[in-house]
């Protein structure tokens, strides 16, 4: 199996894009070790295949002289070519699934393909007892292939970054896939999330807003089980 470093170096510029986000030329050549030059040689070539779109900088700051650096994000046809392959199949499947035993049906499909979370959060927990609980989502995530990130938030919180979404194509015909993705998580924080952005429709990653005071459900339990024992 091929390692990132092993991969074509066009790939492995928009693979570093993918993992994390919109980037400029000059960081990607440094995440990635390579000159500038040889950076945007690559970039211009994505941008001619439609792979990747130039897109302005959001103001963060007076900035020194000179026009802003250009941030480059993967487009839709430049996320095809991770993991999405079998898109067409799965979305055949699903309409079928739909069509021949209801919505319930796709339903009950969307919350199965979500027990991943509840399963492998407790693990992941116990693993990394220092990560936040919106870094331990993180981790179960990019295990999934979601390559998640965790962006603190001022007063808010933490909020969960999928640079990648492998069913997304999916998931814009079938939202069922997100929204028992985003219930599964409320219930490993004990509270209620919301999606503030999806790549299935359309935004260029999902986020998901976690709140400072969330903790698992798991560690409410236990919490609840200790105040029974004490009152018994």
């Amino acid at each position: 199996m091929l390692t990132e470093t092993d991969e074509p170096t066009r790939q492995r510029v928009a693979r570093a894009i993918l993992v994390n986000g919109p980037s400029t030329a000059a960081a990607l050549a440094e995440r990635l070790d390579l000159t500038p030059a040889a950076v945007r040689r690559h970039l211009d070539q994505l941008l001619a295949e439609g792979a990747v779109d130039a897109r302005d900088p959001r103001p963060a700051g007076a900035r020194g002289r000179g026009r802003p650096a250009k941030v480059f994000a993967l487009t839709e046809r430049g996320r095809d070519a991770f993991d999405q392959q079998y898109d067409d199949l799965a979305t055949e499947a699903l309409r079928f699934l739909a069509e021949t035993a209801g919505d319930d049906a796709v339903r009950a499909f969307a919350e199965r393909r979500a027990a991943f979370i509840e399963k492998r959060f407790p693990e992941v927990a116990a693993a990394h007892p220092g990560a936040s609980p919106a870094e331990v989502l993180a981790l179960v995530f990019s295990d999934e292939g979601y390559a998640a990130t965790v962006r603190e938030l001022p007063v808010v919180g933490e909020q969960l970054c999928q640079q990648h979404c492998p069913v997304s194509h999916v998931a814009h015909e079938f939202p069922q896939l997100c929204e028992a993705e985003t219930e599964a998580i409320g219930r490993v924080l004990g509270t209620h999330v919301q999606r503030l952005a999806t790549i299935a429709h359309g935004d260029g990653v999902c986020t998901t807003c976690i709140p400072a005071s969330t903790g698992s459900t798991t560690e409410k339990s236990s919490t609840t089980k200790k105040k029974e024992q004490v009152t018994s």
